[in-house]
């Protein structure tokens, strides 16, 4: 496994992370998920991403159990705050009552008295984005996160919180936005003012929700137990990607890959750490064998020549228009 610094603070982080957004406490059962956390460690994997809204919060319980008994200073745990975790009209944003009251649920459920990294998991449009970046640099000095990040902020939105954290005194140290060879909508706007800034992404979906790995064939049903037939919420998420022009285009990547000695996963994780931006990719999984073959894309460099013949390939069918990077709705 190899390290790479979380922006541009001193924080090393594994440059592959394994995220629990639909597996743990839903998709998979916990014995399988123990599995794969297991893996991952046994793998070389320090980083672990996960959300206080994932599985309506059992995803935090699940990876708490997972890691329990591991060296705490060897982990880099991420968790992140905003979405819905109650019926109350304050159980959501980015409020300060929200973000007190959920960092310290999120730290008892993952059994740990501090987060590496806590995370605005969306832009909040309803609070003074002041008051939350003082109820940030309160929980860093309080010693419950170390670190702040943020997830799919556009690119003016981070540059006004990095701004901010400076003059309180903390450090704003990465972005996690979508992030693949068919949504690229970050490189436009979010990448070059984090490189200037010194944020770094910490991309989720490298593998497009498993569209990458090949395994969604053009004018074919999606195979049995996949996620695009996960109706827990999986397949919402894939289907934007099962277009036969955007499968066929996929296919025509399997030479590639074989080219350079890599499976298709491997791949699509290794094309997103070409990004000097990109501090870690977060990988997923139901199975350990999936860990095990995806963090073999670590290290790996990738020709001028590839890179140009997976973009020949891909051509217009990847998303790079900025104006899709997430802008969450309203509150209800």
């Amino acid at each position: 496994m190899h390290f790479r610094h979380l922006g541009g603070s001193g924080l090393m982080v594994s440059e592959i992370s394994y995220g629990n957004w639909l597996t743990h406490g839903s998709q998979v059962e916990e014995d399988a998920a123990l599995a794969c956390v297991r893996a991952a460690l046994d793998e070389g994997i320090t980083s672990f991403d996960t959300a206080d809204v994932y599985a309506g919060t059992r995803a935090e319980e699940v990876l708490g159990r997972a890691l329990a008994g591991q060296r705490r200073e060897g982990l880099e745990i991420f968790t992140k705050v905003y979405w819905p975790t109650g019926k109350g009209p304050n159980d959501r944003g980015l409020s300060r009552k929200h973000i007190m009251e959920s960092i310290h649920g999120s730290l008892k459920r993952l059994k740990t008295d501090y987060v590496d990294l806590y995370q605005a998991h969306r832009y909040d449009y309803e609070t003074p984005l002041e008051e939350t970046m003082q109820a940030f640099a309160d929980i860093v000095r309080q010693g419950k996160a170390l670190y702040i990040g943020v997830s799919e902020w556009k690119a003016e939105e981070i540059r006004a919180g990095v701004k901010l954290a400076r003059q309180l005194g903390f450090q704003l140290v990465s972005s996690q936005p979508q992030y693949s060879m068919l949504w690229r909508v970050i490189e436009a706007e979010v990448v070059p003012t984090c490189q200037e800034l010194g944020v770094g992404q910490v991309v989720y979906s490298p593998i497009a929700q498993g569209v990458l790995t090949g395994k969604y064939r053009p004018g074919q049903a999606p195979p049995p137990g996949s996620r695009a037939t996960d109706e827990k919420g999986g397949a919402g998420f894939v289907q934007r990607f099962l277009r036969d022009d955007i499968l066929e285009r996929v296919q025509q990547l399997k030479p590639v890959a074989d080219g350079v000695g890599l499976s298709l996963a491997q791949l699509a994780v290794a094309w997103v750490l070409q990004n000097p931006n990109v501090s870690s990719a977060i990988i997923g999984a139901s199975r350990p064998e999936q860990v095990k073959e995806n963090v073999k894309a670590s290290g790996v460099k990738l020709s001028a020549e590839v890179l140009r013949r997976i973009d020949e390939i891909l051509g217009s069918v990847a998303e790079r228009d900025p104006s899709r990077t997430g802008s969450p709705p309203k509150r209800p």
